[in-house]
């Protein structure tokens, strides 16, 4: 029982960091950011293309390369997301929303197979993984690896939630999700708010994707499509916009397919995850911590 709950809580980890940038986008501009699963698979990549410049600190110290990865993948990512919204997302911010499904569903594509044509369609190796030894706490097998990627998450959320709910940037990211036009005439940048908040939401993206990249050990073009529709499953579980309980959801997302794959076995993990998402759909669609909203006219 102990490791199906080590274990819910560590995967739970990588989708509640994935699922904040979705919940973050949707919550200031009311967009559901198809394209974001991928910027988790740039952030791999990102990485990958570090680790092999760094050459010789590889070897020498693996987690002080991994943690200066980490850092500069976050960057990239986030760059990345600053360019996505730029180019592919703020033209169409007074269009239909459809408009702007269609357009994030053509971004994805795009990431997707604009990553495979520059790096092939072949998995990469990691050079550097974290060591697998670890201890044993109240009958589950934790590993030094896991524990380090859980405290790095941890670290990544708090800080994220201090932000929001700390700071005057946090306080305009607040304003313009609630009023976007009042905001403006207070005198708050809002191209800039949006803009800051694809930054942050990918940078977390882009760091989960180092992470899995440090443990699995390898990486493709098509890994973000999945663990994106998970990240998805997250933050509808939790409440779309709301950030603690986007992090609440991928928590427990993480618990229900411990568990779900212990009782109906492996190949059945991605069919409980998503019967997870349509139940809460039918019966609590604004999620455990999610408030019901009017469209503003």
């Amino acid at each position: 029982m102990s490791q199906l709950v080590w274990n819910g809580l560590f995967l739970g980890s990588f989708y509640a960091l994935v699922a904040l940038g979705y919940s973050m986008v949707y919550g200031v501009i009311r967009l559901l950011n198809f394209a974001h699963g991928d910027l988790y698979m740039l952030g791999a990549f990102s990485g990958f293309a570090v680790l092999g410049a760094l050459g010789p600190l590889v070897g020498s110290s693996t987690v002080l390369a991994l943690l200066v990865v980490l850092v500069c993948a976050m960057v990239l990512t986030g760059l990345a997301g600053v360019a996505l919204e730029r180019v592919a997302y703020r033209p169409l911010r007074t269009a239909p929303r459809l408009s702007l499904l269609i357009t994030a569903v053509g971004a994805s594509f795009a990431l997707e197979y604009g990553t495979r044509i520059a790096v092939g369609p072949n998995p990469k190796v990691y050079q550097a993984q974290l060591s697998s030894t670890g201890l044993e706490v109240a009958g589950a097998r934790i590993s030094m690896a896991q524990l380090m990627l859980v405290a790095v998450a941890v670290a990544l959320m708090a800080g994220l939630d201090r932000l929001v709910r700390h700071s005057g940037q946090g306080r305009a990211m607040r304003a313009v999700a609630l009023d976007p036009r009042a905001s403006r005439l207070m005198g708050i940048d809002v191209d800039a708010v949006i803009a800051r908040t694809f930054f942050i939401g990918s940078a977390l993206a882009g760091a989960a994707g180092v992470m899995a990249g440090a443990y699995y050990g390898k990486i493709d073009f098509l890994m973000g499509f999945l663990i994106g529709l998970k990240a998805f499953t997250a933050a509808v579980i939790g409440g779309i916009g709301n950030m603690r309980g986007t992090m609440r959801g991928g928590l427990l997302l993480g618990l229900l397919e411990s568990f779900g794959t212990d009782w109906l076995g492996g190949e059945w993990r991605d069919v409980f995850a998503f019967a997870c998402l349509i139940l809460f759909l039918t019966l609590r669609p604004t999620g455990l911590l999610g408030e019901r909203v009017k469209e503003r006219v």
